[in-house]
């Protein structure tokens, strides 16, 4: 049987998803929106280009969460943009009750599908999504650290002129302006960023690093970024259809890993078929520690605001 990820939200990000999952051929799509004939029209568009680069998946549009039956991974973009202006926070009851909706709607037809959130706020939906959904929590991810951390070797790398390749970087903590880039455990080609970058320029980055979604808002005007957020969300889910146990930074539940309990925050994550297989703890540093706490601050308080 073929594998199927359906994507709940067909604006700017569900439909570029679409676009890298059908360009690696690695399932057959359901894209699934509210606005009628819009999902249908891109999922349409979409299966027409295939022919021209020879990929032979399935797209298809709908209106209705039936559509998403016996889905291998659900993926949730749907929710509000961010606006000029606005925090990731800003968003959080209205597109709460986007997730709740999508969330519940797509368990009943898939009861096995592994769950990608990429709505924001970001940790708080992932935690939403466990609870309406009652799956274990391995099988809830969200999409987080690897964008903040891909932001962060773009921009390392138009500072060095060095390939992104041998640019490593990690992002850990909340997704939003308290997350953590862990400068001393970053490299380029083994090479600590601490060691190769003045102190100036390393904290322009980083700073840089936490503003990047609002840095993309403000240029757009009437949107938030889609680009890497799709590439990010496509990588994640090769990772669970091929089972490659990819160890990457993403949101993920924790029961006790970094001092935390019942959140969903960004860690390194190892990750597989089964979803979450194994958290990664970093010996962090005095400083790298007390960042992370207080990022988790944040995301417990949007957690404590949400209904159940």
């Amino acid at each position: 049987m073929r594998n199927k990820v359906s994507i709940i939200g067909a604006g700017m990000t569900g439909s570029t998803t679409a676009h890298w999952l059908a360009e690696r051929e690695m399932a057959d799509i359901v894209l699934v929106d509210i606005l009628e004939g819009m999902p249908q029209g891109k999922a349409l568009d979409l299966q027409e280009a295939l022919p021209v680069i020879g990929k032979d998946v399935r797209v298809a549009g709908s209106n209705e969460y039936a559509a998403t039956a016996d889905s291998d991974i659900i993926v949730i973009t749907a929710g509000l943009p961010r606006k000029p202006g606005m925090s990731r926070d800003d968003l959080l009851f209205a597109n709460a009750d986007i997730v709740r909706k999508a969330a519940g709607e797509t368990i009943k037809y898939s009861p096995n599908a592994i769950f990608i959130i990429l709505t924001n706020p970001l940790d708080p939906m992932a935690y939403l999504a466990m609870k309406v959904t009652g799956v274990e929590p391995h099988r809830v991810i969200g999409q987080a650290g690897i964008l903040d951390s891909a932001r962060m070797r773009a921009f390392v790398s138009m500072e060095l002129g060095v390939s992104v390749e041998n640019i490593h970087c990690y992002v850990l903590g909340g997704h939003g302006d308290d997350m953590v880039p862990l400068t001393r455990l970053s490299n380029v080609a083994g090479i600590p960023l601490e060691e190769i970058l003045p102190p100036d320029r390393l904290a322009a980055i980083v700073d840089r690093t936490r503003k990047g979604g609002g840095e993309i808002v403000n240029l757009l005007k009437t949107g938030s970024a889609y680009y890497a957020p799709a590439a990010a969300i496509t990588q994640m889910v090769e990772a669970i259809l091929k089972d490659k146990h990819l160890i990457a930074p993403c949101a993920a539940y924790l029961n006790g890993e970094y001092g935390l309990k019942d959140i969903f925050f960004g860690v390194p994550t190892q990750i597989g078929r089964k979803g979450v297989e194994k958290i990664i703890e970093y010996t962090l540093s005095a400083s790298e520690g007390e960042a992370l706490q207080k990022s988790a601050a944040g995301v417990q308080e949007s957690i404590a605001k949400l209904k159940f």
